[in-house]
């Protein structure tokens, strides 16, 4: 049922091997995890100064599933203002760890977005990365779908990164295609990006060969950038 799906969440992230998650997505003296972030964060510039925005300053901004706050780093480095930025994180654990390691005027919410209090048409745009294909339940995939598009000033967006292949060795997610999200998100223009070549093949390779292989092997990136902009 889809007012399950939150302790489902939560029930199958406490499966998963906390320390195996911080080495495979730490960024030191790991090639193919601070590859998969410069070409997401390269992408994400792209994007928004193709949008119209020369810089991230007073734009209001927010992620769903922040984590630890790993990518509300990356948009202050980008240029973002800490108190326009909100991250909203299920895992008590996780929120604890964002609120050390963010400035005390990002806002953090520790709590199931879909009954969070934030204003419609609030934000310019809302981060969701690799949130879609963590939610099974396809009733709560639409569900959260509407709440963040609900949050969304006009001519901002939602700004997903996800997976666009199902990973046979982690059944705790599922793929969000593009014609998922055109469905989730049925008002929306989109623009979309290709990005990661596939982590498995990426963390064989030497450290300097992961960005040309990025490259080179266009047909094995697994996730996909992807902007859906709100009409204004």
């Amino acid at each position: 049922m889809t007012e399950q799906e939150p302790d489902a969440v939560k029930a199958r992230y406490a499966r998963r091997d906390a320390a195996a998650d911080e080495a495979r997505y730490s960024l030191y003296g790991n090639a193919a995890a601070l590859q998969a972030q410069q070409e997401r964060l390269r992408a994400m510039v792209r994007t928004w100064a193709d949008h119209g925005w020369p810089s991230l300053g007073s734009r209001r901004m927010l992620e769903v599933g922040c984590g630890s706050g790993g990518n509300l780093q990356d948009l202050l480095r980008l240029g973002a203002t800490p108190a326009c930025l909100t991250g909203i994180e299920l895992l008590p654990a996780r929120a604890a760890l964002a609120r050390r390691l963010l400035p005390k005027d990002v806002t953090l919410l520790e709590e199931d977005a879909v009954h969070a209090n934030i204003s419609p048409a609030s934000q310019d745009a809302v981060l969701a990365f690799t949130l879609f294909s963590s939610l099974l339940d396809a009733g709560f995939r639409h569900q959260m779908a509407q709440v963040l598009w609900r949050w969304v000033a006009p001519g901002g967006g939602v700004l997903v990164y996800d997976f666009v292949v199902d990973n046979p060795g982690n059944p705790d997610v599922r793929r969000v295609p593009l014609q998922e999200l055109q469905a989730l998100f049925p008002k929306a223009h989109l623009q979309s990006h290709r990005l990661t070549l596939a982590p498995p093949i990426a963390r064989r390779l030497p450290a300097w060969m992961v960005a040309p292989a990025s490259q080179l092997l266009r047909p094995l990136r697994t996730h996909r950038l992807t902007w859906a902009v709100k009409p204004r």
